[in-house]
Formats: structure tokens, C-alpha cells, sequence
């Protein structure tokens, strides 16, 4: 459960640690952790990288259908 958790936690700082990393700052911190490496981290990181995203595009068709 800890690694589901931690997994969570890195998807959804993903994004902004990606584009933090384009910029060649704060390489100490990976964008994933290799070392939880298991299936329920990938499991959790899916679902965290993928909430942010998934959540802002469906508010923005919600906002523009006028429902």
C-alpha cells in the first residue's frame, strides 16, 4: 500500500518535475523513483500522473459545452 501511495504522490508531481527538468534544474529529484519500481507504484504513478491532466481537460469541455 505505501508503494501505491508513493506512486500517487510522484504522478502527480511528474509534471511539473518534467518541466523543471527541461530547464536542467533540480536533478536530484527524479521524475520517477526506480528504486519503489514495482506494480503497484506504476499502478499509483499512472493514476497520478494521469489525474491532473485528465481533470483540467474535462473541466475545460464541461465549460465550453455550457453544461
Amino acid at each position: 500500500m505505501e508503494d501505491f501511495l508513493w506512486g500517487i504522490l510522484n504522478g502527480i508531481t511528474a509534471w511539473p518535475l518534467l518541466i523543471i527538468h527541461l530547464f536542467g534544474a533540480w536533478d536530484r529529484y527524479p521524475v520517477y523513483n526506480v528504486g519503489r519500481d514495482g506494480g503497484w507504484y506504476q499502478f499509483g504513478f499512472l493514476i497520478g500522473a494521469g489525474s491532473p491532466a485528465l481533470g483540467m481537460l474535462s473541466g475545460r469541455n464541461r465549460a465550453s459545452t455550457g453544461d
